[in-house]
């Protein structure tokens, strides 16, 4: 079992064993970059549900996710809570750290359950503001979760909850090994912002048309190629653009399979 700098053991995952290649920005480095950031690194682990940092906490540490997926919410006065984007093994967690805004107004909550590596804020500021490859590196992938951000508010306003569940499937897809998601409607319908009852309709179709199998919060996806085919084409700009700016992050499984 892996182990975090404390010397205690991470709690057991269904993949393999974290490593920090598993994060697509942190293996893209070069290794002399590696080497100084990666004996840095805290492997930690995320339950589902577990909260990162709230809205307008000082951000201390940044994430690099290898097989967790995280969600930024926007959280109302009233407690109601729409999300804004995902980051996966993509991406990091914590950008307007090196923004330079250390706060932000979002949520940060896992939204599958699963390992990150954990960086002292300071020490990527560090490397940040030596305008090298990990500057040139961070400023394209904010692009691209800016650009997440922008679809999602169209697709949120402008598309069916049909559409949104298959985007928001897709997306999880991308950021996962295999083709399970342990997730209730529940908590798809905060994420989206609907109603349960919106959600529940909508996997219904999608479960009766043979796109994927609803079971007490376990969903498989059986076809994807269909699931895209259903998606609005918020799904395929937020891909095309990701893999535009991070040229290095696979191509999705429906990708491969047309």
């Amino acid at each position: 079992m892996p182990e975090t700098r404390s010397g205690k053991p991470a709690a057991k995952c269904a993949s393999s064993s974290p490593s920090p290649l598993q994060n697509h920005l942190l293996a893209v480095l070069p290794k002399k970059i590696q080497d100084r950031i990666f004996p840095q690194l805290e492997l930690v682990y995320f339950p589902l549900g577990k909260v990162l940092y709230e809205s307008g906490d000082t951000l201390r540490h940044v994430y690099f996710p290898t097989d967790t997926i995280v969600s930024l919410l926007y959280v109302m006065e009233n407690g109601a809570s729409a999300e804004i984007s995902v980051v996966g093994n993509e991406g990091v967690v914590g950008v307007a750290l090196f923004m330079g805004g250390e706060s932000t107004p979002s949520r940060a909550v896992t939204q599958s359950a699963g390992h990150a590596y954990r960086l002292a804020g300071q020490k990527l500021k560090d490397e940040f503001n030596l305008h090298g490859e990990v500057l040139h590196l961070l400023l394209r992938y904010t692009q691209s979760l800016i650009t997440q951000m922008a679809q999602t508010a169209v697709c949120n306003r402008h598309h069916s909850i049909d559409q949104q569940l298959c985007r928001w499937l897709l997306l999880a897809m991308d950021r996962l090994q295999g083709s399970e998601i342990n997730m209730t409607q529940e908590l798809i319908a905060n994420m989206l912002g609907v109603r349960r009852e919106g959600v529940t309709e909508a996997a219904g179709k999608l479960q009766k048309l043979g796109v994927i199998n609803y079971n007490r919060g376990h969903i498989t996806v059986l076809d994807r190629f269909r699931l895209e085919q259903l998606s609005c084409e918020c799904y395929e700009v937020v891909r095309r653009e990701t893999e535009r700016l991070l040229p290095y992050v696979p191509d999705s499984g429906g990708e491969k399979n047309r």
